[in-house]
């Protein structure tokens, strides 16, 4: 039954590595920002390492000054994980993160390129799970 996209997981959370994956367009400040322009969307995707102490993002309501580290975390809870990694909660966090932009319009070329890419490298990372985080 692994075609299914809902499986019972194999271990408990608190062996378990995960990955974050989210729609929400966070990138590290020093990486290119997603194209919010392009009327199709923007299938492209940024890797975030997992050791990141500073995210951005690129989103059409982002407002320059109003980034509270708190806002970010509910979009990507990467420092709400790394907590429940130290309480033991959650087993480890994965290497690294991937973050694409929402609103998609034709999501083909994400469906036939980009989240394959993505997931492969996530199977290759040996990654157990990934929390989907939409914005």
């Amino acid at each position: 039954m692994s075609g299914l996209p809902f499986v019972r997981p194999e271990k408990p959370l608190e062996e378990c590595r995960l990955a974050l994956v989210t729609t929400g367009g966070v990138h590290l400040p020093e990486q290119p920002r997603f194209d919010i322009d392009d009327p199709l969307g923007d299938c492209s995707y940024r890797e975030i390492p997992a050791g990141a102490q500073r995210l951005t993002w690129t989103h059409a309501y982002y407002r320059p000054g109003e980034e509270a580290a708190d806002s970010l975390d509910s979009v990507f809870p990467l420092w709400t994980l790394r907590g429940l990694v130290s309480e033991g909660v959650v087993g480890g966090l994965n290497r690294r993160h991937f973050s694409f932009m929402g609103a998609i319009h034709d999501p083909a070329p994400l469906a036939a390129g980009t989240a394959p890419e993505v997931a492969g490298m996530l199977a290759e990372d040996g990654a157990d799970g990934a929390l989907l985080t939409p914005s």
